[in-house]
């Protein structure tokens, strides 16, 4: 099969069209045709050799894609060959043909096209397990998501949306927070000309946000902390602004709040089935009902996976960038 492979870590071009071997199937696990992978933060990360993928997994990046379900291991229960299905994976999405644990794979939801479903297993396990299954985002609170306009800031809004809670968010022009603002975003920072603590503490009249959202790490810790609301969650899932950061614990006393630093891809694959399980229950009926949906920025072939790093590295789009093999 084709690959993209990292012979050495460094810029875009460091991605490599490979003829590799074809992977095969474990027990209990499905080997994926794929349609589509998505790209994401990680997968950049990966190439610039910051993020290894786990011991004993695939060497590629990719962590997520659709496609139809080639092949399935001993014991495999749940799939058969020529399903059409999306998966969460721990790596090697950007191929033609991808093995992934069962309890990671999702249908894809009735009515949205095959490759459309690759834009969704890792934005909706994020935001599922991040927002709902650890910070508990309840209905009338205010969630503050940072880069609103990315893959899981746009569903993030939408999922918050669904459940009644108000949504704020950062991003960095008139055209992504106009993009926010149709998925259901009501309180609209631009960073780059303001301070979004002051914009949130005015927008819930000086209580602050329930539950943050932060794809920047180290260079807002602080300023997160003072936009908490007493009881307040702090959920760090990247680190583009930095690793490290003094903060008052004094502030996190008074306000009862918590700073919570997650990530998915590690994992134990028990955890993840569980995820994946709740993302299925509750986020695919909304999906299939038309009321969320994944947004799709751009598709590129597999050979250009250097233009579509080069295009998520310069952070002007809204959504989900696609690799099609």
């Amino acid at each position: 099969m084709k690959a993209i492979a990292i012979p050495q870590p460094g810029d875009a071009d460091a991605l490599v069209l490979a003829e590799v071997p074809d992977p095969e199937p474990a027990a209990g696990e499905v080997r994926i045709r794929v349609a589509a992978a998505g790209v994401n933060r990680a997968d950049v990360m990966q190439r610039r050799g910051f993020y290894d993928p786990p011991p004993g997994s695939s060497p590629y990046p990719g962590l997520e894609v659709s496609g139809t379900v080639d092949a399935v291991g001993e014991g495999v229960t749940q799939w058969s060959v020529g399903d059409e299905v999306c998966a969460l994976l721990v790596g090697g999405g950007y191929a033609e043909l991808v093995c992934v644990p069962e309890g990671q794979v999702l249908p894809v939801p009735a009515g949205l096209a095959l490759e459309d479903a690759a834009a969704l297993p890792e934005v909706a396990c994020t935001v599922w397990s991040n927002v709902f299954m650890t910070a508990n985002l309840l209905p009338g609170q205010t969630l503050l998501v940072h880069g609103g306009s990315s893959g899981i800031g746009t569903m993030a809004i939408q999922l918050a949306r669904e459940v009644g809670a108000h949504v704020a968010v950062t991003a960095g022009s008139a055209e992504k927070l106009a993009a926010c603002k149709d998925l259901g975003a009501e309180v609209l920072v631009n960073y780059r000309e303001q301070d979004f603590v002051e914009e949130v503490r005015t927008a819930t009249g000086g209580a602050g946000a329930d539950v943050i959202l932060d794809n920047m790490g180290a260079k807002y810790l602080a300023r997160n902390v003072d936009a908490l609301a007493t009881n307040g969650r702090l959920v760090v899932i990247g680190l583009q602004g930095g690793t490290k950061a003094e903060i008052d614990l004094n502030a996190l006393l008074r306000k009862r709040a918590a700073v919570i630093a997650t990530s998915l891809r590690a994992r134990p694959l028990a955890e993840k089935a569980t995820i994946v399980a709740a993302v299925r229950e509750h986020v695919w009926p909304l999906v299939e009902a038309g009321r969320v949906r994944p947004v799709v920025h751009s598709r590129h072939p597999l050979a250009d996976a250097p233009a579509a790093h080069r295009e998520m590295e310069e952070s002007g789009h809204i959504g989900k960038i696609l690799l099609l093999p």
